[in-house]
């Protein structure tokens, strides 16, 4: 007879083929967009459009550096994005430990009202979004994208502290009270180090929406110096559209810091996945 591990094998190597298959195709885009960034407009378009440069231009990432606006785009971006993902993780977390921990009144009604943020469009409120960001005097200042990112930001957000909070026994809290910890001295000592996982998919999660969003920088936006780096993105292949290769550069700098998020940020993720399992038992 067939031992399991032998009758099991065949399966494995199937799944690894199907992963390596799907990882293939997940780093090819990225792969292109790095060879892309290093070729002139010959090799993108008609002699080399899917190899390898056959010779690496590292200047079209000195040319887009220093001839276009792009350190100050970068600049706007990451002060947004950084700000915007900050305040989303402190006010969703306070919101959520409240709503999932702490008895008060309506305490219900305020999850349900956060929870109706996410079914509303953006198109919808977008005019009344830009009058109220208008009369605030806000327009092109960080202040045009910050308030709105963290707005939108807040009722997903909101959405996951609260099933992970749910999960976390309550006796935890009980023998903090009784060893004379208060509500804040539990809420720093004992809950945060266990929702850091989640805080982690929030700040990841946050800080791309953040990075990537266009429509509502369009909109709020209309200084050059307070633009981000889509709005850059845009502007550069409006005027300069026969330099593909270093718009592929530009594209490559502006994907960096999401990449280096995930790196850094990747293994809490995972944790998060099943660290609220772990706590129950």
């Amino acid at each position: 007879m067939f031992s399991k591990s032998k009758l099991a094998k065949p399966g494995g190597l199937l799944l690894q083929g199907v992963l390596w298959l799907y990882f293939l195709v997940s780093v090819y885009p990225l792969f292109w967009m790095i060879s892309y960034s290093l070729k002139n407009n010959n090799e993108i378009f008609s002699t080399n459009p899917f190899g390898l440069p056959t010779h690496f231009r590292f200047e079209n990432y000195v040319h887009a550096w220093m001839n276009f606006n792009i350190p100050r785009y970068f600049a706007n971006s990451l002060v947004v994005s950084i700000i915007s993902t900050a305040g989303i993780l402190i006010l969703s977390l306070m919101f959520s430990y409240a709503a999932a921990r702490l008895e008060w009144k309506l305490r219900g009604v305020a999850r349900v009202y956060m929870m109706i943020g996410m079914f509303i469009p953006l198109q919808v409120i977008m005019i009344p979004l830009a009058i109220l960001v208008k009369d605030f005097h806000l327009i092109n200042t960080y202040g045009a994208l910050i308030v709105p990112y963290i707005a939108f930001g807040l009722p997903f957000s909101c959405l996951i502290f609260y099933g992970f909070l749910r999960g976390i026994p309550f006796e935890l809290e009980e023998s903090a009270c009784m060893d004379g910890a208060s509500i804040f001295r539990t809420f720093i000592s004992i809950i945060m180090p266990i929702v850091t996982p989640a805080m982690a998919t929030i700040a990841i999660l946050q800080f791309l929406g953040s990075w990537n969003e266009f429509l509502l920088a369009y909109i709020l936006i209309s200084d050059e110096t307070m633009k981000t780096l889509p709005l850059g993105l845009l502007f550069f292949q409006g005027q300069y559209s026969t330099d593909w290769g270093g718009m592929g550069a530009v594209m490559t700098i502006a994907s960096l810091p999401t990449v280096i998020v995930f790196l850094f940020f990747s293994e809490r993720v995972e944790r998060a996945m099943t660290v609220g399992s772990a706590v129950k038992g």
